[in-house]
């Protein structure tokens, strides 16, 4: 008899929330050296490429929205919290192309961004005495909902030295009978790293083995450039229940839209059985939604963007990679354990050991911001002690001015042997 822990039980409870990245970024950009206005702010902190020229949406989204407004269709509330049927079909429609089954708009929920979506997962999963493995590092927001929610959270490693895999083991070791799912974040906020069909495998076939489900962080979906591919967790849906997270956000560059979705990848209904899915609906129910008129636009965005649009920001972001590891290999006191090669992070290891008077990465992170107006995410923040994530989605040009600033940064404060 298989065993399948999340279905009962459920009961929603408000703690403090936790560490989020917004809230440690502000920390470190009040920081700045507010008397001297003349060395412009690099942000290589938040993953947002929006307001940096060559980053721009393709005017095709753009024309989709305004045409969208002009209708006049789109200005009252939704007839369904769970998102207009156009837009939950397309969004069936173009997930399927991925999977070797077709969803259906019965599959699909929209929400505001990813963001709403791991809100509505974790508060879905948070049973009375549950507890949800995450991976370390991970996106802290996961972290924050679930104390939140009063939801046990238990860290699994990621293997740097393996391109960041999940470290198998230490899942088997970690579940017991109260898991009720753990999270993949694939292509990986904040590695930079790209899971392969056998590797991913592997995990649905431990959450099957545990009973648990997965939760599969897919906002980077088809953000890849380097030598594997894109593999959503949604094609071993037959093997394991899967929640698959996802939006527009970040592969159309428009994060301010806050559209996204939750999707069920799960032929076999076991979320019906358990549930899952009504626990979904009810909550959908209660809390805001996407505005209308960008859900009404969604259908023509997703099915007509050009894979020219998606090919020149690929190619931006695969040099803006190769520029980010080359620049950080020249710097002794940082290391960077696999060049990244999908989303828009790397996740770098400082050794404070080989710096004067830089104590750990909150230190070194408040005092770049402060002496050369670089803004870069302490470890911290994601669960990693002494390692720092930068991202490379930025214009080139400003890429390579505030690695340059890192490197005088960490010149100054060298030791002097």
């Amino acid at each position: 008899m298989e065993r399948w822990n999340f279905g009962a039980n459920r009961e929603v409870m408000i703690a403090p929330s936790g560490t989020t990245v917004r809230g440690v970024l502000k920390k470190i950009m009040e920081n700045l050296d507010k008397d001297d206005p003349s060395r412009p702010t690099v942000p290589l902190g938040h993953g947002d490429p929006s307001p940096f020229p060559c980053f721009r949406t393709t005017v095709l989204a753009e024309d989709a929205i305004v045409d969208a407004v002009r209708s006049a269709k789109f200005n009252s509330y939704p007839p369904t919290m769970l998102g207009l049927l156009p837009a939950r079909r397309a969004i069936a429609d173009y997930l399927s192309h991925d999977l070797p089954y077709t969803l259906t708009p019965d599959d699909v929920f929209l929400t505001m961004g990813c963001a709403q979506a791991i809100e509505v997962t974790i508060r879905v999963l948070a049973c009375l005495g549950a507890n949800i493995l995450l991976p370390r590092p991970c996106f802290p927001s996961y972290g924050a909902h679930a104390s939140s929610n009063n939801l046990e959270v238990r860290y699994f490693d990621l293997i740097p030295e393996k391109g960041w895999e999940v470290d198998i083991e230490s899942i088997e070791a970690l579940a017991d009978e109260n898991t009720v799912a753990m999270v993949i974040i694939n292509p990986g906020n904040p590695c930079g790293s790209v899971y392969t069909h056998q590797h991913l495998k592997k995990i649905a076939e431990t959450a099957r083995k545990l009973g648990i489900l997965v939760v599969a962080d897919e906002v980077y979906h088809h953000l890849t450039f380097g030598t594997n591919p894109f593999v959503s967790m949604g094609v071993f849906g037959s093997i394991v229940p899967v929640l698959t997270l996802g939006s527009i956000s970040k592969r159309w560059l428009v994060p301010g839209w806050r559209i996204g979705w939750l999707v069920t990848s799960d032929p076999n209904g076991i979320l019906q059985k358990t549930k899952v899915v009504d626990c979904i609906i009810s909550l959908l129910n209660l809390i805001s939604h996407p505005p209308t008129f960008i859900q009404g636009a969604v259908p023509h965005i997703l099915e007509k963007t050009g894979d020219n649009f998606f090919s020149k920001i690929i190619d931006i972001l695969r040099e803006a990679a190769h520029i980010c590891y080359d620049r950080i290999m020249e710097i002794p006191c940082i290391t960077c354990p696999n060049k990244p090669v999908g989303s828009m992070f790397v996740m770098v290891k400082l050794n404070p050991s080989l710096l004067e008077d830089i104590i750990d990465d909150m230190d070194f992170c408040l005092k770049l911001a402060k002496e050369d107006s670089v803004i870069v995410l302490p470890g911290v923040a994601l669960g990693m002690k002494n390692w720092l994530r930068i991202t490379f989605a930025v214009e080139p040009s400003a890429l390579e001015d505030g690695l340059g600033r890192i490197k005088a940064f960490c010149q100054r404060h060298a030791k002097k042997h």
